[in-house]
């Protein structure tokens, strides 16, 4: 089984509007009222791939029911925890052709008596399990859980994907994470460098995988993504966007989510990149997360 947690779900609340004028009463002209997170998503697109899958993570009041409910019309397995006397949050994205402009909301306070019970419930995760850990975290959350949560599973083979930022990601590579997917701009920062190009990435890439990260991704917008494995070779794939795109958000979702699901299917690092390419893109040229005749479409 793969897990993914989403700490923080949201409610995506998308408008799209030829324009916007700011002070003034704006009416939409289409409106789509969508599960989010960057856990959710990956769950969705490996569905979406023919991958079962199980959402952990965080819910709270008459938001989260409805993202549930969201979740379940995937056919997706869910086991989050409720969060009383509070609310996931709404969050707002306004589009017009030109900018997208988003209003997130806070979500719930953690405390710490239910990450006990998410611990509970990671405890149950089995050998040969993938677990997907990605996204920032709401408050009352410790900054360790990310490597909270590898120590936990350390005794297992569980392989465990990260898909995060700074210290959450830095943290998880003593545990031998088995793929972190940082994009160009998030690898530059952890060793203070700008990457400008693919060769770049690599190099870079294999630092992070002298620290403990047996693949690496990275992610890397219109100049596509590389990728080094853990038997020592490097994949360089270019975009295969051929028009304009529509939407930046879940792509990178996509690509891990299109990743393990080439990985599952034919065990082969090449192809689990070939895929992953083709989710991000297919997604970045939807509305929505992509559906799997367009992930098919660029499959090469």
């Amino acid at each position: 089984m793969i897990y993914t947690i989403t700490f923080n779900p949201a409610l995506d609340y998308v408008i799209q509007n030829r324009n916007i004028k700011i002070g003034e009463i704006n009416r939409a002209e289409e409106e789509h009222i969508l599960a989010g997170g960057k856990g959710i998503n990956v769950s969705i697109i490996l569905k979406t791939l023919g991958i079962d899958t199980t959402a952990l993570g965080f819910i709270a009041g008459f938001v989260g029911e409805e993202i549930e409910r969201k979740v379940k019309k995937y056919g997706i397995k869910t086991d989050f925890i409720n969060i009383e006397n509070e609310t996931s949050r709404i969050n707002v994205k306004i589009t017009t052709p030109s900018e997208e402009t988003a209003i997130d909301g806070k979500g719930p306070f953690i405390d710490l008596h239910y990450i006990k019970l998410l611990y509970k419930k990671i405890q149950m995760i089995e050998d040969g399990d993938m677990l997907v850990l990605s996204g920032s975290i709401p408050k009352g959350i410790s900054k360790n859980i990310y490597q909270d949560i590898c120590k936990k599973v350390e005794q297992k083979n569980v392989k465990v994907i990260v898909d995060a930022t700074g210290e959450l990601l830095s943290n998880t590579l003593k545990y031998q994470p088995f793929l972190i997917k940082p994009n160009q701009y998030e690898l530059g920062e952890i060793f203070n460098v700008k990457i400008s190009d693919q060769e770049e990435a690599i190099k870079y890439a294999k630092k992070l995988q002298i620290k403990g990260a047996k693949n690496v991704l990275v992610s890397m917008g219109s100049m596509g993504a590389v990728l080094l494995d853990e038997n020592g070779y490097s994949y360089k794939m270019k975009s295969l966007d051929g028009e304009k795109r529509m939407n930046t958000v879940g792509a990178g979702d996509s690509m891990i989510a299109g990743f393990i699901a080439g990985y599952e299917l034919f065990n082969n690092y090449e192809k689990a990149l070939q895929m992953g390419i083709a989710a991000a893109t297919a997604t970045a040229q939807s509305m929505y997360l992509a559906t799997k005749e367009e992930i098919y479409k660029f499959l090469t």
